[in-house]
């Protein structure tokens, strides 16, 4: 069984914003806005998921170099985390990364790991 992402270049609308989103074969969420839909099963990019809700960004981690955003679906409450997309709005990002309670923080993407808040 594949255990890595599955590469699918797809362009969408937003349906969360409205915003154009072009892929660019690793993009699973809208970058304005970070919301995503639930299109994928058993790992980033194999589309097998017969969901379809939309996934909110819970919280975001700073971690080597990167943000990582949670997200959970709103229709069946499954959770996962993410990499930041090239293109990613900074401020939503960081706007997510003051919902993380971190157990040792230097601020707003600090390098601590955290825990995400229930209840955004």
């Amino acid at each position: 069984m594949r255990k890595n992402f599955l590469r699918k270049k797809e362009d969408f609308e937003c349906q969360v914003c409205g915003g154009w989103v072009k892929g660019d074969g690793y993009t699973d969420h809208c970058p304005q806005c970070l919301w995503g839909k639930h299109v994928d099963k058993r790992l980033p990019g194999d589309r097998e998921s017969s969901c379809g809700g939309l996934m909110r960004p819970e919280g975001a981690i700073w971690e080597k170099g990167q943000y990582r955003i949670f997200y959970r679906c709103e229709s069946c409450g499954h959770g996962f985390w993410v990499r930041e997309g090239e293109e990613d709005k900074r401020e939503e990002l960081e706007r997510l990364t003051v919902k993380i309670f971190p157990e040792k923080s230097e601020g707003v993407g600090g390098r601590g790991k955290g825990k995400i808040r229930k209840g955004g």
